[in-house]
């Protein structure tokens, strides 16, 4: 059996290591110093965006978008019911309440003609998720926000580069949220990112993100508050792993295109849709098998994990968990979940290694193997 092929991992360069030495030798290793301002700077440029605010991981940063936005106990939020469970999590965090709808069949992404019927005199935001590095229909969800005076939060966690119609995601909303977990195109370890162009959410955000302390009277607290900040160090490998985006996302893009020139033309599986409109950066490479394919998908990923191949199932659909459970079924989500497979999409991957995956999947897929 040939080495054990990850999912992902993370690209690690002398000159992360270098920025997080120079880090932790300036003896900033916590909440304050120079690498944060430069992160968030460099990371609000990239994006497109006039203000960026790090935090201590993804998840945060939703919640303390929500909040900053005036989300509260008896609110409503809308997402879509295929993302994972942190975008539902980050709702009830704030007192509201998620409200689950269906996506796309065609950018897995959430439906804007669902979030129609479900806006109600309750609902006081949408969270478009920017699922596996596809972005989502943002002008429709844009034009729906704008017509019913709802807030628009983009989780981008999983699509740094993404684009809708040549404008970076994140960049598309009220607020963007990205997650810098250790999978991510870009990662500090744990981390996160809030993104705006409102001076009055960042500044709100930015008060509420250190426990709520007076800008003038040090210790003064006036409303209860978080300590959701990011690390010099952390900010240290961030500054450095933006600096390399652009070729961590090429990779990406080369990764999938070597997938592809396999498995396109294989029947019974799809890979991950692009719309015209978008620029995925496929943060997972992805299939989805055919419903009358005789393999089920959950033997497909236990057949690979034989084979030394590392893969993921797709989330689960939020409506199903015993927390969220609803007894309205989101039927696209529902499907696309129970047939979609994550492939090892990491940059550190080569030519060699996907030639053997999918040589691997083709074979059990035609049950020679």
């Amino acid at each position: 059996m040939a080495k054990f092929i990850p999912i992902a991992e993370p690209s690690i360069t002398q000159k992360e290591i270098e920025y997080v030495r120079d880090a932790i030798k300036s003896g900033w290793v916590s909440s304050l110093g120079e690498y944060i301002a430069r992160f968030e700077q460099k990371f609000a440029e990239y994006i497109g965006v006039k203000y960026a605010l790090t935090t201590m991981n993804g998840t945060v940063a939703l919640h303390l978008a929500l909040v900053s936005l005036g989300i509260k106990e008896g609110d409503e939020v809308i997402i879509p019911d295929l993302t994972f469970i942190a975008t539902a999590n980050a709702v009830v965090y704030s007192g509201a309440k998620p409200v689950m709808v269906d996506i796309e069949r065609d950018t897995w992404c959430i439906d804007p003609k669902c979030i129609k019927k479900a806006v109600t005199k309750r609902t006081k935001a949408i969270i478009p998720v920017h699922l596996y590095g596809h972005p989502a229909n943002m002008n429709d969800v844009n034009e729906i926000a704008e017509q019913n005076g709802l807030y628009v939060i983009e989780d981008a966690a999983e699509a740094h580069g993404a684009e809708y119609k040549g404008k970076k995601v994140g960049g598309i909303g009220d607020v963007g949220c990205f997650s810098f977990y250790g999978n991510k195109i870009i990662t500090t370890g744990e981390g996160g990112m809030i993104m705006t162009n409102n001076e009055e959410i960042f500044e709100r955000a930015k008060f509420l993100r250190d426990h709520a302390m007076d800008a003038n009277k040090r210790y003064w607290h006036t409303e209860i508050g978080y300590n959701y900040r990011m690390t010099n160090l952390q900010a240290a490998l961030g500054l450095a792993q933006l600096e390399r985006i652009d070729s961590l996302i090429s990779k990406k893009e080369l990764v999938f295109d070597w997938y592809e020139e396999h498995l396109n033309n294989i029947p019974g599986i799809k890979l991950n849709p692009e719309k015209e409109w978008a620029k995925n950066v496929y943060w997972m490479v992805c299939l989805v098998m055919d419903k009358s394919s005789p393999l089920s998908r959950d033997n497909l990923m236990i057949r690979l994990k034989e084979k030394g191949i590392d893969t993921r199932p797709f989330f689960y659909p939020i409506s199903q968990m015993p927390m969220y459970r609803s007894s309205k079924i989101n039927p696209v989500a529902y499907d696309i979940s129970q047939r979609g497979v994550s492939l090892p999409s990491g940059v550190n991957l080569n030519k060699e290694q996907i030639a053997y995956i999918c040589q691997q999947l083709k074979g059990i897929l035609k049950n020679k193997i």
